[in-house]
């Protein structure tokens, strides 16, 4: 965790919170003790820094990006200082998974979006499997979480923070059926805790 993160945290708190209003579920689901891989719905572009805001101000976590995010100066600087990097959708990028892996095994929460892009309703895009097979190596949870629908300014929405899941595999490394089987799941997970809260 960076001085950065810790100082974001304390001063946009207020401001974003005044600006997309939420509420916290769950918070209690997310472990102290271990790093989980935190997977996420993303309806909108603040959601990261919702998530984040959303965790105490004392839980490391890191947030993997598009690379696209980091090419734009300002968020690109703000993410980097967060503690964030990117990686290269549709190809297999080494670096984000090495990168990947030494954040769980530091300690630190890995942040994800497994659908790899904004997606206004559920089953518009198909998750990733990558994010299944990094939480295999590590031996981390995959924990879900959801972020609001696409929302306005000044409308309150929920961030829940769902129950750690764990997938298993017959073989050591699974296949890529099994890692696209599980990535399906944690993400069906995620909408059902909105549809849980939303209905309320």
């Amino acid at each position: 965790m960076t001085r950065f993160y810790r100082i974001f945290h304390f001063i946009f708190y207020p401001i974003l919170w005044l600006l997309f209003p939420f509420t916290i579920h769950g918070r209690e689901n997310v472990p102290k003790d271990r790093a989980v891989v935190l997977c996420g719905n993303h309806a909108h572009a603040i959601d990261p820094f919702l998530i984040c805001l959303a965790l105490p101000r004392n839980v490391p976590v890191r947030i993997m990006g598009k690379k696209e995010l980091f090419d734009k100066p300002f968020l690109g600087w703000l993410l980097t200082h967060l503690g964030g990097f990117p990686v290269d959708r549709g190809h297999s990028d080494l670096a984000a998974v090495k990168t990947s892996i030494k954040t769980i095994k530091d300690g630190a929460h890995l942040l994800v979006f497994p659908e790899g892009t904004r997606v206004e309703r559920e089953g518009d895009v198909r998750p990733k499997g990558g994010v299944v097979m990094i939480a295999m190596r590590t031996g981390a949870p995959l924990l879900p979480v959801y972020a609001g629908k696409k929302r306005k300014l000044f409308r309150m929405t929920h961030i829940v923070f769902g129950e750690p899941y764990a997938p298993k595999t017959a073989a050591r490394h699974g296949t890529a059926e099994e890692y696209q089987e599980y990535a399906d799941e944690i993400m069906r997970r995620a909408y059902a805790l909105g549809r849980e809260y939303e209905k309320k």
